[in-house]
């Protein structure tokens, strides 16, 4: 996959990019990070990528012009199907669905936004996705971006080990994940459940399922709405004091 950040601080790249399972499906070719700097393509020497609002009020506002130029620039590169997400607090925010939509792409665009926000016209007629990570507000968009791309270069194939990891993350099943324990055992006098340590792994499945449901439905409930529940699980939750909207 190909990736392009537009960015005013390309210095901030590849940063912690660079490590962990993003660091080594860069070094093996699974993943191409490209960063440009959006005031290479201002139109005065002093490299201008702001300008006061329209209409007055407080902060500057990323003018279209770089914006437009070093975006199409980059999908020169890429392909004009190129899909090209803006990053805005304003944005639909992300989850697993819109990542995995977005990993299916061969190639991806990243607007880093910044200041008070970017000239209207750029989410209007150049964005196809405009995307926030939460309901809160960052200085600028790379770390955003950098959110983006590792949720997405975990999806690639080969990033991970073993596809079962991705495969059972939280989120990605409906579903908060089970507790997970390893050795020892016994650590401090606090033990690891005794069925885990049963050997009986219908026992061991029925037991991470339920431990699901329940951490899902004391700490993100709203996810039990939309989540592909069996009747059992209904059961299970209506036991422990859970009714769906």
């Amino acid at each position: 996959m190909q990736v392009q950040v537009l960015t005013l601080f390309p210095d901030m790249f590849p940063g912690p990019l660079q490590s962990s399972i993003v660091g080594r499906a860069m070094a093996g070719g699974l993943l191409e990070l490209g960063v440009v700097d959006i005031r290479d393509h201002a139109h005065d020497n002093y490299r201008s990528v702001d300008d006061y609002q329209f209409g007055g009020g407080a902060g500057m506002v990323m003018k279209p012009e770089p914006v437009f130029e070093a975006t199409e620039a980059a999908m020169a590169k890429l392909g004009s199907d190129a899909p090209v997400v803006l990053t805005s607090p304003q944005g639909r925010r992300l989850d697993q669905g819109m990542v995995y939509e977005l990993a299916q792409m061969p190639a991806l665009v990243i607007i880093c936004g910044h200041y008070q926000g970017v000239d209207e016209r750029v989410a209007e007629h150049l964005a196809t996705h405009v995307v926030s990570i939460g309901d809160y507000v960052l200085s600028g968009g790379e770390l955003p971006a950098m959110v983006l791309v590792e949720a997405l270069c975990r999806l690639l194939p080969g990033a991970v080990g073993s596809s079962n990891s991705v495969e059972g993350d939280s989120i990605t099943t409906g579903l908060l994940q089970h507790p997970l324990y390893t050795r020892p055992s016994i650590y401090r006098d606090w033990s690891v459940p005794d069925v885990l340590l049963s050997g009986n792994h219908a026992e061991i499945e029925r037991w991470r399922r339920r431990q699901s449901l329940l951490r899902t439905f004391r700490n993100r409930p709203d996810l039990l709405q939309s989540a592909p529940l069996q009747p059992s699980d209904v059961a299970f939750l209506h036991a422990n004091g859970y009714v769906k909207e």
